[in-house]
């Protein structure tokens, strides 16, 4: 097999495992814009602010350039940070297994 078939056949799986997963991924996305929303109207920030809030800190990235100090803002924070986790997992999750599938068809096809 070669490295473009190779690549070509990761893709191809991971594809597939994103149209599996894909409501979940919808829901999860979703939640984290919901949540987003309702931290910009708990601390008065602009709307794009509380969207950028919620995926900073769902992917776990967490500038500090917005700290909500709303106390329903704070535990809001939390289950976007939590919500973010399981986003990353499962994105990862079908990437090991597109990896695993096209490293064992590389191996069946013995290149």
């Amino acid at each position: 097999m070669t490295p473009a078939q190779m690549r070509r056949h990761f893709f191809t799986e991971l594809l597939k495992g994103l149209k599996v997963v894909w409501p979940i991924l919808f829901v999860l996305i979703g939640t984290m814009v919901v949540t987003g929303f309702l931290v910009r109207s708990l601390e008065d920030w602009p709307l794009v602010d509380g969207i950028y809030f919620a995926f900073v800190s769902g992917l776990t990235i967490g500038y500090g350039d917005l700290v909500p100090v709303h106390p329903v803002s704070r535990v809001l924070a939390v289950m976007i940070g939590f919500i973010g986790i399981l986003l990353i997992g499962l994105v990862s999750a079908v990437g090991v297994r597109a990896l695993d599938s096209a490293w064992n068809q590389h191996e069946k096809t013995g290149n």
